[in-house]
Formats: structure tokens, C-alpha cells, sequence
């Protein structure tokens, strides 16, 4: 079950709204793994990632007056992340920033051997130098149902688009990808 399912209860939420710093301190724990993918799966560079991450926490303590309870907490919070990635992703553009990718996503493993850790990370960096070539719009739907495992309704309610949109949209991105890997000697199994 992902954490997107986990949703924090209500008294959190009010703790939160108290200014609780335990309750922060909850809420960062729960959702700062999945912060992170998702901006590093957006950004491409880790420590950007990291930045991006922090600054999405500094967001949420600072508008969580102005989050309204009629909607799940984790989407408010992953538009949140959403929308920071996004702004990172267009002030790099406008500045024309060349930006390098840290590998420090580390796999942990028990018995695999250096082979397979080698094709595993030559993978990983072929599937994230291939993400960072989608546009924005399809990034996002593949990282939210790839990688953070989002339900439709989820994706729908965290990128404020209807459900029949995210599925096109994903169904497009995933023609996209598809193509791209092609073209970089990645078949189907």
C-alpha cells in the first residue's frame, strides 16, 4: 500500500493547524520519501530533489491555514511538490541553467552481483535521462502512477484535471516513452 493511501487523521491535521511541531515532525516523515521522488523524478538531480523537497514543507507549514479538509491531504501536498518542480523545472529554462544529475539514488541489495548492479544503473539512468526529455505535462502522470503509485482518481485530484484527461494523458505519455526507449535500443520484454 503506498502512502498516498495512508492518509493522516483529522487530529494530526488540527495539531497541524496548531502549529504542533510533533505533528511536523509526523507529517515530514511521512510524505518527505515520496516529496523527494517525485521532485527527483521530475528534476532529474538529486540534489535538487533535496532542495525542492524542503521548500515544499516550508510551503504546506506556512499556507496549511489555507488548505481546505473537503480534499485529501497527501494530494494537497503533492500538487504542492508538483508545483515546485514544475517552477524549478521553468526558472531553468528561462535561465537556460545546464544542470548535472547526481546518481545518488542507491540501490540497496543483498545478492546481487556487480553485473546486475551495473545494468540496473545503466537502466535506471536510461530511464531518467528518458524522463527528463518528456514534457512536463507527461512526466508528470508517469512519475505520479509509475513511481508513487497514484490511483487515477488520485492523479485527477492532484493535478486538478478530470480522470478521463489523466488517462489520456498517461496513455499518450506512455506512447512517448515508449518511442523514445525505442529509439535508445530499449525493447519490451
Amino acid at each position: 500500500m503506498s502512502v498516498m493511501n495512508d492518509e493522516l487523521s483529522p487530529a494530526l491535521v488540527m495539531r497541524l493547524r496548531a502549529h504542533d511541531g510533533n505533528a511536523f515532525g509526523q507529517l515530514v516523515k511521512c510524505y518527505e520519501r515520496p516529496m523527494f521522488n517525485l521532485a527527483f523524478r521530475m528534476l532529474g538531480n538529486a540534489a535538487e530533489a533535496a532542495d525542492a523537497t524542503q521548500n515544499v514543507f516550508l510551503k504546506v507549514f506556512e499556507h496549511l491555514d489555507g488548505y481546505d479538509t473537503r480534499y485529501r491531504l497527501f494530494s494537497w501536498i503533492y500538487r504542492i511538490a508538483m508545483n515546485e518542480s514544475i517552477d524549478r523545472l521553468e526558472q531553468h529554462k528561462r535561465t537556460d541553467a545546464v544542470t548535472d544529475r547526481e546518481e545518488d539514488v542507491p540501490l540497496t541489495s543483498g545478492a546481487r552481483g556487480p553485473e546486475e548492479l551495473a545494468r540496473n544503473d545503466q537502466m535506471h539512468d536510461l530511464i531518467q535521462a528518458t524522463l527528463m526529455e518528456l514534457s512536463e505535462d507527461y512526466r508528470a502522470v508517469i512519475v505520479l502512477r509509475h513511481f508513487s503509485e497514484c490511483s487515477y482518481e488520485q492523479m485527477a485530484e492532484i493535478l486538478h484535471i478530470p480522470e478521463k484527461t489523466v488517462k489520456s494523458r498517461l496513455y499518450s505519455a506512455r506512447q512517448v516513452l515508449r518511442e523514445k526507449l525505442c529509439q535508445r535500443g530499449v525493447t519490451a520484454a
